[in-house]
């Protein structure tokens, strides 16, 4: 007997849902797109442009076995049910798999699910639909746009400046990481100042800051202002008003793909990259003791929409787990190019906890399942709510100003209190009209601070508050920027924790030559535009092909331009000749910086480290202990070290600083008698501990350097 075929994305969901569907059905997977953009034709574009701008598709090079082994199946199939992802690009290559195994996309053989879960796959199967053409259409487009874009401008950059890519999106984003770093180039510091009123009462210190002068705001610019203001503050502080009111706290709305990427990366230290592999793998499913089980939700999703279903058994939970105080309200707030094809991020069963599944996960897994669980219930939950006292304080005509806070129902933060750090600020008891003994003037003197450089998390919020691609492409996008050695993730500073971008020069006049040939197009509103008519397309309300037409009318002339008028930076030679084959050596731009290489690259691959750029433990020649070859240096995500450069034959690596040796402090280990010393830690920081680790584990921190030694 002939069996149901299902055809998915990922290898991973095929054993689970055939598990699922039975017997009856064979559930096999596409391993991803099997079909992309030729790059033959004009320029290796794969589009004609000529001729409305017909695609050309081919089967790609790695998937042809993948596709002979799926017709094999089709072939002895009774029916053929596309099961690929719930979104533009899983249509796209429903279409594709369609258009290679010859089926009808007329036919009702497109089917969707959001979670992999024995009764959502089981619903699904029981409502196919056809391919929609829109969204193929939409994804098609996109393709051509970048395809367009990136191929154009990738192949102008490095003819005229070296540069490696160029893109849609990816080239706004740079613009966003370059115009950030001029803002802090061109600020220019301020001194100002503020007064504040240090109060005790019943052994209860709080402080009030001067908010008024003579009933108008202070601006205070510097020291002797300041020493005035001071100087004003000999009268009696008398509370003169007193007011409470209640405060309540909303919780956040569920994950999108956006805010899960910016809370794990603000709450867990998890780069974009690493958020969507750990999610695709909780969602495609996870061995639960023998039993695979999808615990997400698809988590490429921009709403934050929650089924009714789930919604129940949520509220359920709360009021078996909390109490049935706690069961809040179901808010939804979808922006404005929301799809909201499906739901928000969520656990596909509200009573799996974290804690009940832990043994059966990664920690990272564990961590980020953890969020997203806490995220979603608490969603579901009461506000927490304050008792808010605010006084004013007045000396003359001088009026200060202070509050506290108490929580008096803790609302979703019993379960969320974890990643939404809260803490109550008490006043001391105080009466309207009370005269305040204790009171001490004081001025602070600030300056004021640059806008800071962007984390991975905010330059994901402004790319999705901008309209700027999808949240499903960001990951690839910081990646891309990190590759081609525009940008680099960083430390804000030595002593921070807190990864930032920061632009190469290679990065900073890519930026530059784009703005001056092509500000038009590379541009955050050109491009939220864009983003907003493939919505549009994929509604089925605007033409691709006249907007192709449009888009290309427009881009054309300024490619052209640019190859006439940008000038061709040279580039820079060493002095000295290539040792394999005679050439100039010469200098080229790489992810993390200058190298040398050889003038005849591609034909002649040589390559040597710049040693301008290398510290001193590098410039000696190092010889491999293990096999005798050249040592070289390499720069790895923690930094550079030594490899040998018989690699993959070798393998063998070595740090490139040598470590530190334990400064002795001259006491004694309180534990065991030993010697305490101090020591760097993989940080960074000094930290003081014993001689005798690893037998004795005592450590301390380094003191602070009393005021006088600083």
């Amino acid at each position: 007997m002939k069996k149901h075929l299902v055809i998915v994305e990922s290898p991973s969901k095929s054993k689970t849902i055939e598990k699922y569907l039975g017997k009856d059905y064979r559930v096999v997977s596409s391993k991803g797109h099997v079909c992309d953009l030729a790059t033959s034709g004009k320029e290796g574009l794969g589009i004609d442009v000529e001729h409305d701008f017909e695609p050309k598709y081919k089967i790609s090079k790695e998937k042809k076995e993948v596709v002979k082994e799926l017709k094999e199946y089709a072939s002895k199939a009774q029916d053929i049910y596309l099961a690929s992802d719930p979104d533009r690009e899983g249509e796209a290559i429903a279409w594709h798999l369609a258009r290679v195994l010859d089926l009808n996309i007329e036919d009702n053989n497109r089917i969707v699910f959001h979670e992999i879960t024995k009764p959502a796959i089981l619903e699904a199967m029981k409502e196919p639909r056809q391919i929609d053409m829109d969204l193929v259409k939409s994804q098609e487009t996109r393709r051509m746009l970048d395809r367009i874009i990136g191929f154009k401008l990738s192949k102008l950059l490095q003819n005229k400046i070296q540069s490696k890519s160029a893109g849609r999106v990816q080239s706004v984003a740079l613009k966003l990481i370059v115009d950030r770093e001029n803002e802090i180039k061109a600020f220019k510091q301020e001194e100002y100042w503020t007064i504040h009123a240090k109060c005790k009462k019943q052994n209860k210190a709080f402080e009030a800051d001067l908010v008024k002068v003579v009933g108008k705001k202070p601006k205070i610019k510097n020291e002797e202002e300041a020493k005035a203001l001071l100087e004003r503050c000999n009268g009696e502080y008398v509370v003169s008003s007193i007011s409470k009111k209640q405060k309540k706290k909303q919780p956040k709305l569920p994950f999108t793909t956006s805010t899960m990427q910016q809370e794990a990366s603000t709450k867990l230290g998890f780069g974009a990259k690493k958020t969507m592999s750990v999610a695709q793998k909780m969602y495609e499913g996870i061995d639960l003791g023998g039993n695979m089980e999808g615990l997400i939700t698809y988590m490429r999703s921009d709403s934050t929409r929650l089924s009714d279903i789930f919604v129940s058994d949520a509220k359920e939970f709360i009021t078996n787990t909390y109490g049935k105080e706690y069961v809040g309200h179901v808010h939804q707030k979808n922006g404005k190019n929301t799809q909201d094809a499906h739901e928000a991020i969520r656990p596909t069963n509200i009573n799996r906890t974290p804690e009940s599944i832990k043994d059966h996960l990664t920690n990272d897994q564990y961590r980020l399942y953890s969020l997203i669980y806490a995220r979603t219930l608490a969603s579901l939950m009461k506000d927490a709510v304050y008792d808010v006292t605010s006084i004013k304080i007045t000396n003359n005509d001088l009026e200060f100003s202070a509050s506290g806070q108490t929580m008096t129902f803790d609302g979703y933060y019993k379960v969320y209190s974890k990643y939404e750090k809260q803490s109550d600020a008490l006043l001391p008891t105080l009466e309207e009209n009370e005269v305040l003994k204790n009171v001490t003037p004081i001025s602070k003197q600030h300056f004021t601070e640059p806008p800071a450089r962007y984390t991975e998390a905010k330059l994901i919020k402004d790319l999705e508050e901008k309209s700027i691609g999808r949240p499903s492409t960001y990951a690839t996008i910081i990646d891309t920027l990190q590759k081609r050695g525009y940008a680099s993730l960083d430390k804000a500073s030595e002593t921070s924790k807190t990864k930032v971008f920061f632009p190469s020069e290679q990065g900073i006049l890519t930026n530059e030559k784009l703005q001056q040939y092509f500000s038009s197009v590379i541009n955050v509103e050109y491009t939220a535009d864009m983003e907003k008519t493939l919505d549009e397309i994929a509604e089925g309300n605007e033409d691709s092909i006249s907007y192709m037409h449009k888009f290309y009318d427009k881009f054309a002339p300024l490619v052209e331009d640019a190859y006439e008028k940008m000038p061709k930076k040279e580039l820079e030679r060493v002095g000295r000749t290539c040792p394999e084959c005679g050439g100039e050596l010469v200098y080229r731009n790489g992810r993390f910086g200058k190298f040398i290489s050889c003038i005849n690259f591609p034909t002649c691959r040589y390559t040597e480290n710049n040693e301008d750029q290398l510290p001193e433990e590098a410039k000696e020649e190092k010889i491999c202990p293990n096999c005798g070859a050249k040592m070289v240096i390499k720069k790895g995500r923690y930094g550079q070290f030594w490899a040998c450069s018989n690699y993959p034959e070798c393998k063998t690596i070595e740090s490139l600083k040598k470590k530190a040796k334990p400064e002795p402090t001259g006491e004694m280990c309180p534990e065991c008698g030993h010697e305490l010393v101090r020591r760097k830690s993989r940080f960074g920081t000094t930290f003081i501990g014993c001689s005798n680790y690893p037998k004795c584990h005592y450590i301390k921190k380094e003191p602070k350097k009393k005021e006088e030694e600083k």
